[in-house]
């Protein structure tokens, strides 16, 4: 499930999904054909199969098989710079109130000890789209709605598509090399991990990218997995593509959820070591006509944890913004000023959080050159 801030609109379909009636062709173990813009179904008494035709009113069709689902009909189309057209897929979990029978999601992440799961795909030479898996988390265990952090595993792309933001760097999870990408689609944060050659099937532990994602400063333990969905983007074409078998489970045995609710307030700031050697700040813009998202990550880089953190730079002339996420920030002028939320305000050594927010500007873009984060100059980079 994806909706780039381009096409931000296009993320108010979602909101009318639910479980809809499906015509099966017939009593017993047939196959379930589902045409309906969200129909969905469930196989093997576990998981739940939807058609999730969010982003057009063109028909799709797929055909749900005991163990997976193929595409048997996709007829809508949209521009490559913008959202995909649809996610069918199959998930274990709950998504907009849909939630897979006997589920134990949502959980939080301090309790799960592992989350093995397996997918097989079958691709197809037509069309443009990704075959993506998509991990969801948020700060609560909720069972509705968009979840805050997205974590989404391409497993192969075809045409000019890429993730949402930008590429931070390369990482290696379980034997196989991907491409990180983080960014927001105005709705959630994103983290995409991009294959560098591509696969059709892989069995894996979920909790390798949740982990990764965490000590990128994304998350924390006490964040909750809501969802692990597989399933296709297409853009236009993809008749064809299918998922032939999936497989779910979310493990226990880590440490329980903690008793008392975490603090409303941020706790008071303890100031890292002088000269800009106890922070290191990075910025990360991705522009477009006249706006723009910004993903900013400070890390502490000094010997002490920071406990509570405000960081403070200027804006280039002409540069607005009017949302932000992961943090309370607030402009006055070409001032900003962004303050850690509850949940993200402790930085042990070497330990990072990120915020993001998006942006408007006039004439040509630029980034902030300076931060201070509690008074403090931190290095950039």
């Amino acid at each position: 499930m994806r909706r780039p801030i381009r096409a931000v609109a296009a993320a108010g379909l979602l909101l009318a999904g639910g479980m809809i009636a499906v015509v099966t062709a017939a009593p017993a173990q047939a196959d379930t054909v589902i045409c309906e813009q969200y129909g969905s179904t469930t196989i093997q008494g576990r998981y739940v199969v939807q058609n999730n035709r969010w982003g057009t009113t063109a028909q799709q069709c797929i055909n749900v098989t005991s163990s997976g689902f193929s595409i048997t009909s996709q007829q809508g189309s949209s521009p490559t710079n913008g959202a995909p057209v649809s996610y069918p897929s199959v998930f274990y979990g709950c998504h907009y109130t849909n939630c897979s029978p006997g589920t134990n999601l949502p959980i939080q992440v301090s309790r799960i000890s592992s989350a093995p799961t397996s997918i097989n795909y079958s691709y197809v030479g037509n069309g443009t789209y990704n075959a993506s898996y998509d991990i969801w988390l948020d700060p609560t265990p909720r069972t509705d709605g968009v979840s805050q952090m997205e974590i989404m595993i391409w497993f192969h792309r075809q045409g000019s598509i890429q993730p949402i933001g930008s590429p931070v760097g390369n990482t290696t999870i379980a034997g196989r090399s991907f491409q990180v990408w983080t960014g927001s689609n105005g709705s959630n944060n994103v983290v995409s991990y991009l294959a560098q050659s591509s696969s059709s099937s892989w069995n894996f532990d979920v909790m390798a990218f949740v982990n990764d994602v965490r000590n990128r400063g994304q998350i924390t333990n006490s964040w909750y997995l809501t969802s692990v969905q597989a399933g296709f983007e297409p853009w236009n074409g993809g008749t064809g593509l299918a998922v032939n078998s999936f497989s779910s489970t979310v493990n226990t045995g880590g440490a329980p959820p903690p008793t008392t609710a975490p603090p409303t307030t941020a706790p008071p700031p303890t100031t890292p070591p002088p000269g800009g050697g106890g922070c290191r700040v990075s910025y990360t813009p991705n522009t477009w006509n006249n706006g723009y998202t910004a993903e900013v990550r400070i890390t502490n880089t000094g010997a002490s944890t920071i406990n509570g953190w405000t960081l403070a730079y200027q804006l280039p002339s002409g540069q607005t913004i009017s949302s932000a996420w992961n943090a309370t920030v607030s402009q006055s002028g070409s001032s900003v000023t962004a303050r850690n939320l509850s949940w993200n305000g402790s930085l042990a050594p070497n330990a990072s959080a990120s915020f993001g927010y998006q942006a408007t500007y006039s004439g040509s873009y630029s980034s902030p050159a300076r931060f201070t984060l509690n008074g403090t100059t931190c290095a950039t980079g």
